[in-house]
């Protein structure tokens, strides 16, 4: 299938303009499922109601900010759009940093950039960013949505990350602190035994949504008529013990590796 657009703009390096296209790096695959009525099987639609029942009509609808408990600032259509970012099809480069610089916490959504036009910026950017090993900082307007993004060169091509802001971010300072006692030498010793043993290159073909292929093959045989059955997923127990947990493991790895 060729990939399709989904938006257009241009890459603003100071007085340097680039024209890319814009295009989507992953597809939602979730199982998503339609809400029927149990007797007639048709969809049913969803109404928007007041607390005690009575329908609302789209025109009456409000957008508010809860400020206290029950109060709300009530925003109109109008001030909502001056509110607005201002729009635009330049994505400005502001700076180049180095990628470890950017913590993996911040990293949102993958999309690829595609040359529009004329090639030789396009390549000639993406060529420079893999000899320096660095990554562009930008900033855009899109569907009146402003973002902040990571540039990167991947296979020859430009990729942008959209980057969540700040505030986004929790800071894993705030986590608990550990408690309890502290690994022995012979909990160290068994779990770097375990690391060794799960060394390998990752594969994404090998991590596939399992939930997913069940629910698709279910339904396709239900489909044709069949009454599949259905195997429960056993929940395993769980060991308190470190030192079972990785013993468990270590001997599970070597009789997979023995077969």
């Amino acid at each position: 299938m060729t990939a399709r657009a989904i938006w257009k703009g241009e890459l603003k390096l100071d007085s340097t303009k680039v024209p890319v296209k814009l295009y989507s790096a992953v597809k939602d695959q979730a199982v998503r499922f339609h809400i029927l009525d149990q007797k007639s099987k048709t969809r049913v639609r969803q109404h928007m109601v007041e607390p005690g029942g009575k329908e609302v009509t789209t025109e009456d609808v409000r957008k508010g900010f809860e400020v206290e408990t029950g109060t709300f600032v009530i925003l109109e259509k109008e001030e909502l759009e001056k509110l607005a970012p201002e729009e635009s099809r330049e994505i400005k480069i502001t700076q180049f940093v180095p990628p470890e610089e950017i913590p993996p916490e911040y990293y949102d959504r993958p999309y690829y950039l595609g040359p529009d036009g004329d090639q030789t910026a396009y390549f000639a950017l993406a060529e420079a960013l893999k000899n320096q090993e660095k990554e562009a900082v930008a900033r855009w307007v899109m569907r009146k949505q402003s973002y902040v993004g990571a540039l990167r060169a991947e296979h020859g091509h430009l990729l942008l990350f959209t980057l969540r802001h700040a505030e986004e971010v929790l800071s894993a300072k705030d986590l608990p602190h550990p408690a309890g006692r502290a690994p022995d030498k012979k909990e160290l010793t068994m779990a770097k035994q375990l690391v060794e043993m799960l060394k390998g290159e990752f594969d994404p073909k090998d991590y596939k949504d399992e939930y997913r292929e069940r629910v698709m093959e279910f339904v396709e045989k239900k489909a044709k008529g069949h009454k599949p059955r259905l195997h429960l997923v056993k929940t395993k127990r769980k060991t308190t013990s470190l030192d079972k947990v990785l013993s468990k493991s270590i001997a599970a790895l070597k009789k997979k590796k023995a077969a």
